[in-house]
């Protein structure tokens, strides 16, 4: 599969995931506001990959400026980051990417040529997340036991990064070494992206999926059919709390009193060490029309309807958080305070 963004010819190339399954679109985002749009619609989506979005959107704010002079340039700049902040408040890559660029930009006062300068910085968050997740792979896959069955939710995988994915990662490096007998993709409602991406990146890969609806996961569970949970996240507080796709939350309690493993995997890009808890973590609300529809066909009536896009798992129920720097383990105040001076 190509990569999910990338830079090409003087635009930002997308794979259009509101498109998938059913057809395989390339989306070339030639101006901020097409790129702000895809990112809040949904066709470009996770945490990594919209930070790297995020930083190819200011590369090509920078292309489109007329501007002759450093301050004006920074002047158009700053116009670009605060329409890419107002898109997806939750995921902290962005911010993340946003903020990286911008002091790559201030930088670059006596740079001959400024704006190659930030397309260069922006190829380079591209490719350490592609990096970062080979590493993320590597060491999850030392957690996974043979012939693992393992839980997923939402998609955390190449499809939410530039490659291979966060929890994605995990599990096609622990299937590459012959580990994995099963992946169960919960459908994740109401957008179904378990359904629609994660089932559909596990079976082109040739990796054993089975496909549940996210209220038969508790059953699974008792029937004795899942070994661990890995899933991915949109941002992590400094004492572990972890923001994840809406249902996550769920998942780590059914874990818990199964007496399953709840792993997350995720870069360190995704720390917020700024918030001492999840209680800070923005919780992004979503269009009502996402619950009372189905693919366009109305399954509900006007009724008001409580769309949050994200959930907080606490970290006590949060077995080990996988990232491209190693495995932290509980207690994470403790754990991650060597991760936090990086």
């Amino acid at each position: 599969m190509l990569d999910t963004v990338c830079w090409h010819d003087g635009a930002v190339r997308l794979i259009d995931q509101t498109r998938l399954p059913g057809e395989f679109v390339l989306l070339d985002c030639t101006t901020i506001e097409q790129l702000a749009e895809a990112i809040e619609v949904l066709r470009v989506r996770g945490a990594p990959a919209i930070g790297v979005s995020a930083a190819y959107g200011l590369a090509l704010a920078a292309r489109l400026s007329s501007a002759d002079t450093h301050d004006a340039l920074l002047a158009d700049l700053q116009v670009a980051h605060d329409r890419l902040a107002r898109t997806r408040p939750t995921a902290v890559n962005l911010f993340w990417a946003l903020d990286r660029m911008m002091a790559t930009a201030r930088a670059a006062r006596d740079a001959d040529d400024p704006r190659a300068l930030l397309l260069a910085e922006a190829e380079a968050i591209a490719v350490e997340d592609i990096a970062m997740c080979a590493a993320m792979g590597q060491h999850g896959a030392e957690l996974m036991p043979a012939g693992a069955r393992i839980l997923t939710h939402c998609n955390a995988g190449a499809l939410a990064t530039v490659r291979h994915g966060t929890a994605l990662a995990v599990i096609r490096a622990a299937h590459a070494q012959g580990k994995v007998a099963m992946v169960y993709a919960d459908e994740t409602r109401p957008l179904l992206q378990g359904a629609r991406l994660t089932a559909w990146e596990l079976h082109e890969d040739g990796i054993p999926v089975t496909l549940l609806t996210d209220n038969m996961a508790a059953h699974a569970m008792r029937q004795g059919m899942i070994d661990c949970v890995v899933v991915g996240a949109d941002r992590i507080a400094a004492n572990g709390d972890v923001a994840n796709k809406i249902g996550t939350y769920g998942v780590a309690v059914l874990a818990r009193h199964h007496g399953l493993p709840f792993y997350v995997a995720a870069p360190v890009s995704t720390f917020d060490f700024s918030l001492a808890s999840g209680a800070g973590i923005p919780i992004e609300q979503r269009g009502p029309d996402e619950v009372r529809a189905l693919g366009g066909v109305r399954t509900a009536p006007e009724v008001p309807v409580f769309n949050p896009a994200f959930d907080v798992t606490p970290a006590e129920l949060v077995t080990a958080i996988i990232t491209n720097a190693g495995v932290f383990r509980p207690p994470y105040s403790e754990s991650l305070h060597g991760l936090r001076a990086t």
